[in-house]
């Protein structure tokens, strides 16, 4: 099996600035060139900055990314997305209008002698016990009724006062190397007792390829600074970067 994962390119529906423009083309123009690659692909969570859908709407802004996706899917790719710690409000769009099969946490994956796991990782960090409160605050779905219940303008207006406060909080030195040490100690755990052979997860915007023991930690980084991903075939995970320039990987 051929499989492809990526996270945290934070799409936005608010491109204020020349480079949150030029990372949203880089980001599409890389989901139109997997047509057709491979057998899954894998959206670790935080590919849009912030979702949010009503019973009739979704966010216009995101139409270039829900096409490529859909387009990825038609050419015969099973789409899995897991839920991050900016786009997890998901109602039935991803999965009835394109396919995708939704894990709001992660999932494991049994294939070709390895067994894989992927996740966000937002809960796998160390000393971010507000941040945790707040997760399980969010999610409730009280919460997400009374955000629904808004107008649609003024819900992403609100949501994205928390996703840019979320993305300054994380821009921390110190705060991204505690989230890198938390990833891998967690990726560790669960390879040294033999609960995983490949640990893939996201968050810390820090791609990484690390061997551990008879296992590997994989982070996909990121598509604002790295514009990197992760493939595994036939059991072996390797780190890309796509050149932005080129558009060549």
């Amino acid at each position: 099996m051929k499989i492809i994962a990526l996270s945290d390119s934070h799409y936005k529906f608010h491109c204020t600035d020349k480079a949150d423009r030029e990372n949203a083309s880089i980001f599409v123009s890389f989901l139109n060139q997997c047509l057709g690659k491979y057998d899954l692909m894998v959206l670790s969570g935080d590919i849009f900055d912030f979702w949010l859908e009503g019973k009739y709407t979704i966010v216009k802004q995101y139409f270039p990314v829900l096409c490529a996706l859909n387009a990825i899917k038609e050419k015969g790719t099973q789409i899995i997305y897991i839920s991050g710690n900016h786009d997890f409000w998901f109602g039935d769009f991803l999965s009835e209008y394109i396919g995708c099969k939704i894990y709001p946490d992660g999932f494991t994956l049994n294939t070709d002698g390895k067994k894989i796991r992927f996740e966000h990782g937002d809960t796998r960090t160390l000393n971010d016990l507000r941040y945790q409160i707040y997760r399980k605050i969010i999610r409730w779905k009280v919460v997400r009724k009374i955000a629904a219940s808004l107008h649609p303008d003024l819900a992403l207006n609100i949501g994205m006062l928390f996703s840019r406060s979320s993305r300054e909080h994380t821009d921390n030195p110190a705060l991204v190397e505690r989230k890198s040490f938390g990833l891998k100690n967690y990726a560790k755990r669960l390879i040294e007792h033999n609960r995983a052979d490949i640990v893939v997860l996201g968050h810390s915007h820090k791609p990484a390829l690390e061997k551990i023991g008879n296992g590997y930690y994989v982070n996909c980084g990121d598509w604002i600074k790295h514009y990197s991903y992760v493939e595994i075939d036939a059991g072996n995970p390797t780190l890309h970067k796509y050149n932005k320039e080129s558009n060549q990987s």
